[in-house]
Protein backbone atom coordinates (compact mmCIF):
# COMPACT_ATOMS: atom_id res chain seq x y z
CA UNK A 1 0.00 0.00 0.00
CA UNK A 2 2.87 2.14 1.23
CA UNK A 3 4.62 1.65 -2.71
CA UNK A 4 1.50 2.44 -4.52
CA UNK A 5 1.06 5.90 -2.58
CA UNK A 6 4.29 6.29 -3.10
CA UNK A 7 4.07 5.21 -6.82
CA UNK A 8 1.23 7.91 -6.79
CA UNK A 9 3.21 10.97 -5.25
CA UNK A 10 5.77 10.57 -7.15
CA UNK A 11 3.58 10.71 -10.64
CA UNK A 12 1.67 14.08 -8.94
CA UNK A 13 4.96 15.13 -8.55
CA UNK A 14 6.60 14.69 -11.75
CA UNK A 15 3.11 15.69 -13.23
CA UNK A 16 3.70 18.93 -11.08
CA UNK A 17 7.53 19.14 -12.05
CA UNK A 18 6.35 19.32 -15.86
CA UNK A 19 3.70 21.55 -15.65
CA UNK A 20 5.77 24.32 -13.79
CA UNK A 21 8.88 23.66 -15.96
CA UNK A 22 10.49 26.41 -17.44
CA UNK A 23 10.00 26.46 -21.09
CA UNK A 24 10.21 28.69 -23.78
CA UNK A 25 8.01 31.61 -24.07
CA UNK A 26 4.89 31.44 -26.04
CA UNK A 27 3.83 34.09 -28.66
CA UNK A 28 1.67 36.73 -27.54
CA UNK A 29 -1.67 36.28 -27.87
CA UNK A 30 -3.92 39.06 -28.90
CA UNK A 31 -5.27 40.83 -25.86
CA UNK A 32 -9.29 40.67 -26.27
CA UNK A 33 -10.58 43.09 -24.04
CA UNK A 34 -10.43 47.02 -24.79
CA UNK A 35 -11.08 48.03 -21.07
CA UNK A 36 -6.59 47.19 -20.43
CA UNK A 37 -6.17 50.38 -22.31
CA UNK A 38 -8.59 52.26 -20.34
CA UNK A 39 -6.86 50.93 -17.15
CA UNK A 40 -3.46 51.73 -18.56
CA UNK A 41 -4.80 55.21 -19.41
CA UNK A 42 -6.16 55.76 -15.55
CA UNK A 43 -2.79 54.71 -14.39
CA UNK A 44 -1.28 57.50 -15.84
CA UNK A 45 -3.82 59.91 -15.19
CA UNK A 46 -2.85 58.29 -11.34
CA UNK A 47 0.18 59.03 -12.56
CA UNK A 48 0.09 62.63 -13.00
CA UNK A 49 -2.09 63.40 -10.09
CA UNK A 50 0.83 62.25 -7.62
CA UNK A 51 2.96 64.28 -9.63
CA UNK A 52 1.23 67.31 -9.33
CA UNK A 53 0.65 67.25 -5.52
CA UNK A 54 4.14 66.56 -5.56
CA UNK A 55 6.38 69.39 -3.66
CA UNK A 56 9.96 67.93 -3.28
CA UNK A 57 12.21 65.27 -5.26
CA UNK A 58 9.87 65.37 -8.63
CA UNK A 59 11.50 67.41 -11.22
CA UNK A 60 13.21 66.20 -14.18
CA UNK A 61 16.82 66.92 -14.66
CA UNK A 62 17.03 67.97 -18.43
CA UNK A 63 14.24 68.95 -21.29
CA UNK A 64 13.18 65.67 -22.67
CA UNK A 65 11.74 64.99 -26.43
CA UNK A 66 7.49 63.98 -26.41
CA UNK A 67 5.42 63.20 -29.17
CA UNK A 68 3.09 65.81 -30.09
CA UNK A 69 -0.54 65.11 -28.70
CA UNK A 70 -2.46 67.27 -31.21
CA UNK A 71 -3.34 65.27 -34.31
CA UNK A 72 -4.55 67.15 -37.82
CA UNK A 73 -7.23 64.18 -38.26
CA UNK A 74 -7.39 65.29 -41.99
CA UNK A 75 -3.60 63.67 -42.39
CA UNK A 76 -4.11 61.19 -40.00
CA UNK A 77 -7.00 60.00 -41.81
CA UNK A 78 -5.30 59.43 -44.53
CA UNK A 79 -2.21 57.71 -43.97
CA UNK A 80 -2.76 53.81 -43.94
CA UNK A 81 -2.60 51.60 -40.30
CA UNK A 82 1.07 50.85 -41.13
CA UNK A 83 1.75 54.44 -40.86
CA UNK A 84 -0.45 55.19 -37.71
CA UNK A 85 1.01 52.28 -36.22
CA UNK A 86 4.93 53.52 -36.60
CA UNK A 87 3.46 56.81 -35.76
CA UNK A 88 2.16 55.17 -32.11
CA UNK A 89 5.03 52.89 -31.47
CA UNK A 90 7.22 56.16 -32.39
CA UNK A 91 5.58 58.02 -29.78
CA UNK A 92 5.82 54.78 -27.40
CA UNK A 93 9.20 55.12 -27.59
CA UNK A 94 9.83 58.52 -27.18
CA UNK A 95 7.75 58.11 -23.64
CA UNK A 96 9.63 55.07 -22.97
CA UNK A 97 12.55 57.15 -22.62
CA UNK A 98 11.10 60.10 -21.12
CA UNK A 99 10.24 57.94 -18.44
CA UNK A 100 13.60 56.35 -17.89
CA UNK A 101 14.57 59.84 -17.42
CA UNK A 102 12.36 60.89 -14.95
CA UNK A 103 12.46 57.76 -13.10
CA UNK A 104 16.43 58.44 -12.24
CA UNK A 105 15.74 61.96 -12.05
CA UNK A 106 12.78 61.87 -9.01
CA UNK A 107 14.01 61.09 -5.74
CA UNK A 108 10.73 60.94 -4.02
CA UNK A 109 10.28 57.40 -3.57
CA UNK A 110 6.32 57.70 -3.55
CA UNK A 111 6.34 58.62 -6.92
CA UNK A 112 8.07 55.57 -8.20
CA UNK A 113 5.74 53.38 -8.36
CA UNK A 114 3.65 55.75 -10.21
CA UNK A 115 6.36 56.15 -12.30
CA UNK A 116 7.26 52.05 -13.09
CA UNK A 117 3.86 51.80 -13.53
CA UNK A 118 3.51 54.06 -16.60
CA UNK A 119 6.86 52.57 -17.84
CA UNK A 120 5.26 49.36 -17.65
CA UNK A 121 2.06 50.24 -19.39
CA UNK A 122 4.35 51.63 -22.62
CA UNK A 123 6.12 48.18 -22.50
CA UNK A 124 2.28 46.07 -22.87
CA UNK A 125 1.55 48.61 -25.52
CA UNK A 126 4.32 47.89 -27.04
CA UNK A 127 3.68 44.11 -26.89
CA UNK A 128 0.20 44.73 -27.47
CA UNK A 129 1.25 46.22 -30.95
CA UNK A 130 3.56 43.08 -32.09
CA UNK A 131 0.79 40.70 -31.25
CA UNK A 132 -1.02 42.08 -33.55
CA UNK A 133 1.42 41.28 -36.00
CA UNK A 134 2.75 44.88 -36.44
CA UNK A 135 6.79 45.14 -37.18
CA UNK A 136 8.79 46.26 -34.00
CA UNK A 137 9.78 49.67 -34.39
CA UNK A 138 13.33 50.65 -34.67
CA UNK A 139 14.18 53.47 -33.07
CA UNK A 140 16.30 56.26 -34.59
CA UNK A 141 19.86 56.86 -33.00
CA UNK A 142 18.60 60.22 -31.50
CA UNK A 143 15.46 61.51 -31.09
CA UNK A 144 16.59 65.01 -32.30
CA UNK A 145 15.00 64.50 -35.93
CA UNK A 146 11.99 63.35 -35.07
CA UNK A 147 9.35 64.85 -36.74
CA UNK A 148 5.87 65.58 -34.67
CA UNK A 149 7.83 65.92 -31.50
CA UNK A 150 8.20 68.93 -28.96
CA UNK A 151 10.29 69.50 -25.83
CA UNK A 152 9.16 69.34 -22.32
CA UNK A 153 11.23 70.37 -19.56
CA UNK A 154 8.62 69.90 -16.49
CA UNK A 155 7.60 66.37 -14.84
CA UNK A 156 3.94 67.23 -15.14
CA UNK A 157 4.10 68.28 -18.44
CA UNK A 158 5.75 64.60 -19.12
CA UNK A 159 2.74 62.99 -17.75
CA UNK A 160 0.21 65.00 -18.95
CA UNK A 161 1.51 64.51 -22.49
CA UNK A 162 1.49 60.91 -21.62
CA UNK A 163 -2.12 60.73 -20.57
CA UNK A 164 -2.56 62.46 -23.68
CA UNK A 165 -0.93 60.45 -26.23
CA UNK A 166 -2.88 57.47 -24.81
CA UNK A 167 -6.29 58.85 -25.44
CA UNK A 168 -5.39 60.20 -28.48
CA UNK A 169 -3.32 57.27 -30.08
CA UNK A 170 -5.12 54.63 -28.88
CA UNK A 171 -8.02 54.32 -31.79
CA UNK A 172 -5.19 52.81 -34.14
CA UNK A 173 -4.62 50.24 -31.03
CA UNK A 174 -8.20 49.80 -30.25
CA UNK A 175 -9.42 49.38 -34.50
CA UNK A 176 -6.19 46.49 -34.54
CA UNK A 177 -7.04 44.98 -31.56
CA UNK A 178 -10.83 44.75 -32.23
CA UNK A 179 -10.13 43.46 -36.01
CA UNK A 180 -8.08 40.88 -34.18
CA UNK A 181 -10.35 40.01 -32.08
CA UNK A 182 -13.26 38.85 -34.50
CA UNK A 183 -10.50 36.74 -35.78
CA UNK A 184 -9.17 35.14 -32.63
CA UNK A 185 -10.49 35.51 -29.52
CA UNK A 186 -13.51 34.60 -27.56
CA UNK A 187 -14.31 36.50 -24.95
CA UNK A 188 -17.28 38.13 -23.29
CA UNK A 189 -18.67 41.30 -24.81
CA UNK A 190 -17.89 44.20 -22.23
Amino acid sequence: MLQTTGRGLLALLLMLLEWTRPSLPSPLRPICDLRVLNHFIKEAQDAEVAMKSCREGCGLSQSVTVPQTRVDFVIWERKDAMEKAQEVQCGLWLLQQALGLLRSSVTNVALHGHIDNSVRNVLSINAILRSLNIPEYTPPASAAGLEGTWHVSTATDLLQVHVNFLRGKREVIEEDMRTVKLRSCHYRSS
